[in-house]
């Protein structure tokens, strides 16, 4: 029997993740409800965790890489006083401590976890060790060390201390940055321990909550239009990097794989904004032709180059 290709779907989903499903599970509950040809998320969420998990469909996962490595919002607690091996609610206790930080010690201690710092991840976490899961040897019982990484934290702050035995926060950080890691580390400044026992997922770079579609309502909704109708243009998370409009032929070149020069008299009023990085940084621009993505490009010497084509 040949197997199903699936549908020529393009574009993205900014799913509401449900607590209790990993990343992978969310995604597969949704490639069942829209049978595309192809399908990949960006940022993995922990069982744990609710909210934003964009999902790439066709030729919008030739941009996942793009949201991936774009800021991330988050709103999560931290119980303290309860060590745990996950450091999250889904872990064993593994410590305890009397201490309870007051409001005005957690706010003392947040700018030290601001910028770029150092940060260990879990010892359950998808960090790959000599080609295991760290997670997986950590489940089976190995002692996993893993080594500090820097992470970017663009800001942290409290939200809620109301209560002493918990306490809630919010944080935009970059790409690998660990929530988990952080309450860790942030617990043991504050002379106690803790873990997080929820966390969102507010933003992941321009997808947000707002546009984010739960599994229950795609899964009631009885026609595969109206499931169309939540998906998100393929360039989506390409609107701050800067467009250039192609004519029929350029846009023929860089389908074919080949550089579209901008060098041309006729073309270089359509550099003034795309000169390259003095620091030596590439210079990505989305080639256009009209409102159809073409290709995302690399600007090179006054060139296009082709990075990803997009066949739409």
């Amino acid at each position: 029997m040949a197997r199903r290709k699936g549908r020529p779907v393009h574009g993205w989903l900014v799913l509401d993740k449900p607590k209790g499903l990993t990343s992978t599970q969310a995604l597969g509950q949704v490639k069942r409800l829209f049978q595309p040809a192809k399908a990949g998320h960006g940022g993995t969420l922990d069982p744990l965790a609710t909210g934003v998990l964009p999902i790439a469909f066709g030729e919008a996962t030739k941009t996942v890489s793009f949201t991936m490595d774009g800021l991330k919002t988050y709103r999560f607690t931290i119980d303290w006083g309860v060590a745990t091996d996950t450091l999250d609610a889904e872990g064993k206790p593994v410590g305890t401590s009397e201490a309870r930080p007051t409001p005005d010690e957690i706010e003392a201690a947040l700018p030290a976890f601001e910028g770029e710092i150092l940060q260990t991840p879990p010892a359950f976490s998808a960090v790959k060790i000599a080609g295991e899961r760290a997670y997986d040897l950590a489940r089976e019982g190995e002692t996993v060390e893993l080594q500090p990484r820097l992470v970017w934290i663009e800001r942290l702050s409290l939200v809620d201390a109301a209560e002493a035995d918990r306490s809630e926060f919010e944080m935009v950080c970059g790409k690998g940055t660990y929530v988990r890691a952080l309450a860790r580390d942030l617990a043991e400044k504050l002379g106690t321990v803790g873990h997080v026992s929820a966390l969102t997922r507010t933003r992941v770079g321009p997808f947000s909550l707002d546009d984010a579609v739960g599994l229950a309502h795609l899964a009631a909704l009885s026609e595969q239009s109206d499931r169309d109708d939540h998906l998100l243009p393929v360039d989506s998370p390409l609107d701050d990097i800067p467009a250039v409009d192609l004519t029929e032929a350029e846009a023929y070149r860089l389908r074919c794989g080949q550089a579209v020069s901008l060098l041309r008299r006729s073309a270089r009023d359509r550099l003034f904004g795309l000169e390259p990085d003095p620091s030596g940084g590439d210079v990505f621009v989305l080639a256009k032709a009209g409102e159809t993505p073409v290709a995302l490009t690399r600007l090179e010497a006054g060139q296009l180059q082709p990075v990803r084509v997009l066949n739409l």
